[in-house]
């Protein structure tokens, strides 16, 4: 069995572009992941994509997981609330000066309460002066992130809050594939 999906393709052009949405007080920190941990990035992936169909890593083994995250210019920023990770941004490039957000997201139990915004200010932001910390790559010159009709109902609304434009629209098939989280009783 297949499902119809829309995805959509948003993007800045300019720093100027980005709408940062208001922080959300002390409880609540984004800090760069600085060293590459598969482990780490795997758990963020299935805790943020488990109940919106994020399936594409799951199978990828120990030794991909290293290649994706050891990559010059991919990052990955945590948001925190009260030292508990809330969600996260993957920051990468091709090192021609346009970063992806690969992958952006909260945790169930931490949607709805302003977090994404902020998250995504900050990812977007760094996103911009991506080559501030990687010096041999070329100055950002556009930051793009897809999203999908499976991705949670806010997602679309808090990209073009943060100054995000549509640049792109495909419609297709998928299969049909069962959510692998959260667990029965998980916040959803």
């Amino acid at each position: 069995m297949s499902i119809t999906v829309t995805t959509w393709s948003l993007e800045q052009t300019s720093p100027a572009d980005l709408r940062p949405a208001a922080p959300v007080g002390p409880d609540v920190t984004v800090v760069r992941s600085e060293v590459p941990s598969p482990e780490f990035s795997r758990f963020l992936y299935s805790a943020v994509g488990g109940d919106v169909t994020w399936t594409d890593r799951l199978g990828m083994t120990y030794a991909e997981w290293e290649a994706a995250l050891g990559r010059p210019g991919t990052e990955t920023w945590v948001a925190y609330e009260r030292g508990t990770p809330a969600g996260y941004a993957e920051l990468a490039t091709d090192g021609d000066g346009s970063v992806e957000i690969v992958y952006f997201g909260l945790i169930a139990a931490f949607r709805g309460r302003r977090i994404g915004g902020h998250l995504l200010s900050v990812a977007t932001a760094r996103a911009w002066d991506l080559a501030d910390r990687w010096p041999d790559l070329p100055p950002t010159k556009r930051v793009w992130l897809h999203t999908c009709s499976k991705d949670g109902p806010h997602a679309m609304e808090n990209y073009r809050r943060r100054g995000f434009a549509l640049f792109d629209t495909k419609v297709g098939e998928e299969p049909e594939t069962a959510t692998p989280g959260p667990w029965p009783g998980a916040h959803g």
